[in-house]
């Protein structure tokens, strides 16, 4: 065998990428592969949700643990460690979009889990918080360059420079916690008609930055199981932004719209119309609902709150209360009503 050769060596169970095998007589290992450190880490769960197991193969924590720890042996940059519920893992890796496809292929692959907001991995420094401090720079168009610096200035975010680049756009380097980057990617996509280009890495840490903004509204919880109606959704959308159509099967505790206000609304969205012998021209109507928001995985793990999560399943995406009943949320202090 020369040096380049591509093998299949078969015995060894605890080899991990970076590792050096070697012959006895020239056991000299090879330098390890230097990989960036996790910066974030969510909770993967095993579902328990009322319609679990309807639509998954791999159901048990059996299931998502060896699933979790599979994926370790060909990826670096991930990190994998129990916690102190049996039921929940937790994964760190180098950020929410890396997460995001980890998760996006374990559904495909017939997993059915809840996952959990995206949190910082903080350190202490010199006897102070001090939390990841990313480096990037955005390939934009001139024209957007104000949206670009509107969008970073919220987020913690610092412009370190301007340069001109290519056909009229303007490279922007800039530094921001990692914790103000969370769901930065979609939002700068949009105010940029997609026209950005977004790359980042880790460049330290920097003290905590205080509390950030996370989203204007509570949210819309359902307070039962069943089949939502189009007289129902046609009230609750006048307080808000409906994430459910008629005759989507909901139950108690997931959320099916985000409140204008920024408390927590419990509804009943499969309330039917009671039927009446009088008829008039107003009535024959059918209401007019606004298109509702599908969220997709990438954009509900930006969106929930920390009392919530997102059920995974291979064909549905659902945002959910952490405690479904309203009674176990006021026990645990999460109600914000």
């Amino acid at each position: 065998m020369s040096a380049g050769d591509l093998f299949i060596l078969a015995g060894i169970d605890e080899v991990e990428v970076g590792d050096t095998i070697a012959a006895l007589e020239n056991a000299g290992p090879l330098p390890r592969l230097e990989v960036d450190e996790p910066v974030l880490r969510m909770s993967f769960g095993v579902n328990t949700s009322p319609y679990a197991g309807r639509e998954g193969t791999y159901l048990t924590s059996r299931h998502l643990s060896e699933r979790l720890f599979k994926e370790v042996l060909g990826n670096v940059s991930i990190k994998v460690n129990t916690t102190d519920t049996p039921d929940v893992i937790s994964v760190a890796g180098r950020g929410e979009l890396q997460l995001a496809v980890l998760i996006e292929n374990m559904r495909r692959e017939g997993y059915e889990l809840q996952v959990s907001r995206p949190e910082v991995i903080t350190k202490e420094i010199d006897g102070k918080k001090h939390e990841p401090l990313e480096a990037g720079t955005i390939d934009v168009p001139d024209e957007y360059v104000g949206a670009v610096t509107q969008a970073l200035a919220p987020r913690k975010g610092r412009v370190t420079n301007l340069e001109p680049g290519d056909s009229g756009r303007t490279i922007v380097s800039f530094q921001a916690p990692s914790r103000g980057l969370i769901g930065f990617r979609s939002m700068l996509l949009t105010v940029t008609r997609g026209t950005a280009l977004l790359h980042q890495s880790l460049d330290g840490y920097m003290p905590w930055a205080g509390d950030l903004p996370h989203r204007l509204g509570g949210a819309m919880v359902a307070d039962r199981k069943g089949s939502t109606t189009a007289y129902a959704l046609d009230n609750l959308q006048l307080r808000g932004t409906l994430f459910v159509a008629p005759g989507v099967e909901v139950y108690e505790g997931m959320v099916v719209g985000e409140n204008s206000r920024d408390d927590e609304m419990v509804v009943n969205a499969v309330r039917a119309k009671e039927m009446t012998n009088i008829r008039t021209h107003s009535h024959d109507d059918g209401p007019k609902l606004a298109t509702p928001i599908t969220h997709t995985l990438e954009s509900g793990i930006q969106w929930i709150a920390d009392d919530e999560l997102v059920e995974v399943t291979p064909t549905n995406i659902r945002i959910r209360k952490r405690y479904l009943s309203i009674e176990d949320r006021r026990k645990s202090g999460k109600n914000n009503k």
